[in-house]
């Protein structure tokens, strides 16, 4: 499996604890678990989670970078985290916020995304 498809796969399951860590805590409000506990312990569960976010976040970009001897630019990568991030955050406000819809102008932002990696790949002279 190349570096880049890797880092790409690595970026994906960190951004689902990503989207877990900062958007979880409302869901379970939504669900009536949370709503007595203090912010501090919402928080502090948002921070655990954001530990998995970055094992999973870190290593995606030293495999991906051109520093490391992967395939994509610091930009490039950034960019890729992204469109990742907004992909999955769509797939879990679709599935798991179902009262949340998407709507066009959302749709045209995230085209917005992936023109902005159509471009980051695009080679200059």
């Amino acid at each position: 499996m190349s570096k880049g498809l890797i880092s790409i796969l690595l970026l994906v399951v960190s951004n689902v604890f990503m989207t877990f860590a900062w958007y979880g805590n409302l869901k379970l409000t939504e669900l009536k678990i949370n709503t007595d506990w203090p912010l501090i312990l919402i928080i502090l569960s948002s921070w655990g989670l954001a530990f998995f976010e970055y094992t999973f976040m870190i290593p995606a970009n030293r495999i991906g970078s051109q520093i490391n001897g992967g395939p994509f630019s610091l930009m490039q990568l950034k960019i890729i985290q992204e469109c990742v991030s907004l992909t999955v955050f769509t797939v879990i406000v679709a599935t798991v916020f179902k009262g949340e819809p998407i709507r066009w102008n959302h749709l045209v932002s995230f085209t917005c995304i992936v023109l902005a990696v159509v471009f980051a790949f695009w080679k200059t002279k």
